[in-house]
This record gives structure tokens, C-alpha cells and sequence, in this order.
């Protein structure tokens, strides 16, 4: 029986020869092997590079992103823009990146209810378009990123803009027949092709229900801020449109 096995024969007055290059090899690379070190180490560098064709300052290192704008009809700037990320990257190297890019920006952070803790970090900051907020957390060994910047001058053309210390409503039926609006101990009715109403109302909780003729009435909670402003919109089709915050 024959046994066919792979590999290649080397005479063996070639394998002492062959022995020496080998070893003469490993002596060159263990002698260049410090030359490589220095250049290796940015490719696992912790530092954050600015995407300059991010709406918002984002890193360029991130499995996930994506921006949210509000916009309003016959107003050209959105009223408030919203990026979301996952920057595989430690929170202190994500916080560093963020105060050195929106300080370069001119967004200026406020001190009043900061928090950063090791998983977590809410601040708000004072940006030249108007208010903003940025908030970090943790997801397994990826940080996460919600951060909002609103525009004043926007909502203010829209007005949509709540008063200092309030929050706002808009209330739109865009439906073939007249829908109602109960929040806040108040019934708010908008008829057929009846322009948006806007509610102003303190910050906190309120439970609300849409109710339109043949359809199940919705009932849910929203949260006002001070200083946010919210849509609820009955649509075409009669059914309510998940509440959208316009600033």
C-alpha cells in the first residue's frame, strides 16, 4: 500500500543552509521590530476625528447614526435638528471629543443640573442658534449619543416659540371631519380645514385623548419641558400621528 502525504523533500545538505537564512531572518525582524511600534500605535488610538460632513459634530468612528430635522412649512431652517450615534469608544473619550468640538463651535455649557457619572452624562449648553443638549450612555462597549440643538430665531418664525419658563402645544386635524383634543381639564375642537391652535402650558406630565367620529379614541402621556414645544396631528385618514416635538 502506498501513502501519498503532502509537504515538500529537502536534501539534506541544503537543510543546515536553509537552517542559517531563517535564523538570519528573525534577527533582521527583531531588529527592525522597533522601527513599527511607533507607527502601530494610531491605528488603536482612542482619539476621535471630527466628520466634517456631519450636520452636527459626530466622530468618524461609529457603527450607527443617524439625524432627525423638524422642519415647518414656509420656514427654510429646521426648528430643531437631532443626532443619534453608537461610537464604539469609551464615554470619557466621547464626552472629550464633544466639549473640544462644540467649544470650537461657540456652544457654551451650562453648569445648572450637569451630570456625568461613569455611564452616564446629561449636559445642556447655550448654542448660537439657540438652546441644546447632549447625552451619553452606555451600550455594552459602544457609547451612545443624543444630541439636540434648536434654532430660536426658526421657532420664533413658526410660532411656535413657548413662553420663558412654559411649554407648548400645537393641536392639527388635517382630516376629512372634526376632531377633539381633551387635555388639561380643556376640549379643544378643530373643524374640517381649521388652522393649528397652539396650548400653552406649565412644564410637567399631561394625559391627553384624540378622539375623531369612527375611530377608537387615543389616549396617551406626554412630558413637557420648559421651553419644548409639541405637535399632535390628526391625519388624513382620520387616525393620530405619534406626538412630534417641533422645537
Amino acid at each position: 500500500m502506498r501513502t501519498a502525504r503532502s509537504g515538500v523533500q529537502i536534501p539534506a545538505q541544503w537543510r543546515a543552509f536553509l537552517c542559517g537564512l531563517v535564523f538570519l531572518a528573525s534577527c533582521l525582524l527583531a531588529a527592525t521590530a522597533s522601527d513599527w511600534v511607533p507607527y502601530l500605535s494610531p491605528l488603536f488610538s482612542s482619539a476621535l476625528a471630527p466628520d466634517p460632513d456631519a450636520k452636527l459634530p459626530a466622530p468618524t468612528r461609529y457603527s450607527f447614526r443617524g439625524i432627525h430635522t423638524t422642519m415647518m412649512r414656509g420656514i427654510d431652517a429646521p426648528l430643531r435638528i437631532k443626532l443619534e450615534a453608537t461610537v464604539p469608544a469609551e464615554l470619557s473619550d466621547v464626552l472629550a471629543f464633544y466639549r473640544t468640538e462644540l467649544g470650537k463651535l461657540g456652544w457654551q455649557e451650562k453648569l445648572d443640573g450637569a451630570v456625568v457619572a461613569a455611564d452616564h452624562v446629561q449636559l445642556t449648553f447655550d448654542s448660537p442658534l439657540g438652546p441644546a443638549m447632549l447625552e451619553l450612555g452606555r451600550r455594552d462597549s459602544s457609547t451612545l449619543v443624543n444630541l439636540v440643538q434648536r434654532n430660536r430665531d426658526a421657532a420664533t418664525q413658526a410660532n411656535v416659540m413657548p413662553e420663558p419658563g412654559q411649554a407648548k402645544l400645537v393641536f392639527s386635524n388635517i382630516s376629512e371631519t372634526e376632531a377633539v383634543l381633551t387635555i388639561n381639564q380643556r376640549t379643544i375642537k378643530r373643524a374640517i380645514g381649521a388652522n393649528a391652535v397652539a396650548l400653552d402650558l406649565p412644564p410637567g406630565k399631561y394625559s391627553y385623548e384624540l378622539s375623531v367620529p369612527g375611530h377608537p379614541a387615543t389616549t396617551n402621556i406626554l412630558n413637557f419641558a420648559a421651553g419644548d414645544t409639541w405637535e399632535l396631528t390628526v391625519g388624513r385618514d382620520g387616525d393620530a400621528w405619534s406626538p412630534l416635538q417641533l422645537y
